[in-house]
């Protein structure tokens, strides 16, 4: 599959690039796509809610009432579950939610995602460019002249690139990530993938 490439001020460069068919022209399988984003999910989580058991409650352990012959139900301690202020019954503990994900699913996860935004002719191409400084100014204005400023954007660069990133950082939907950081969740959750021209032969070495 051919796509154009522009410049990042939005004009035409004459030539195009070609992407790799056993990356962004394979079988797509859903459940790969599913298990790599809920994996990214799960392993974003803290897992740090706690609630309060009953041994943790500050409270007296003495039985409030004799067991038989008060007309109402058994009870032992105010710490008990069942009174105002108890302990809670099986309430959230500390716990991690990630799981792992063979390297193999995850990396067809990533081409079946690539794959359906190819399809959809949702991957933009640019020449390699820089920012002399960070400007987050200059960065609105390339995503204006791409015709993309009002869509979510996951640009890939080939390496990191700290002008760029920071100039990005503050705009609303917009991500930048280098080729090495790719992964279902973010190209899934774009509107538009635009790929640094030098980036598209890394994304090749590392999933094909």
């Amino acid at each position: 599959m051919d796509v154009a490439v522009t410049k990042y001020s939005g004009e035409k460069t004459g030539r195009k690039v070609t992407l790799s068919p056993e990356v962004f022209g394979i079988e797509p399988n859903d459940h790969a796509i599913w298990l790599d984003v809920k994996s990214h999910l799960a392993n974003k989580r803290q897992g740090t809610h706690k609630s309060k058991q009953r041994n943790e409650i500050t409270g007296s352990s003495k039985k409030i009432k004799k067991q038989k012959g008060t007309g109402g139900a058994r009870a032992g301690n105010i710490k008990n579950p069942q009174f105002k202020g108890g302990g809670r019954i099986f309430g959230p503990v500390p716990r991690d939610y990630s799981f792992k994900l063979n390297k193999k699913v995850k990396d067809l996860a990533r081409r079946s995602a690539l794959t359906y935004k190819a399809k959809d002719q949702l991957i933009a191409v640019i020449e390699d460019f820089n920012f002399e400084a960070p400007k987050t100014k200059q960065y609105a204005a390339m995503l204006k002249n791409l015709g993309v400023d009002s869509q979510k954007t996951l640009l890939v660069l080939p390496e990191v690139n700290k002008n760029i990133v920071t100039s990005g950082r503050n705009i609303q939907n917009t991500k930048v990530i280098t080729a090495s950081q790719l992964n279902t969740y973010d190209v899934i959750h774009a509107d538009k993938v635009i790929l640094v021209e030098s980036s598209v032969g890394k994304i090749d070495s590392l999933l094909k």
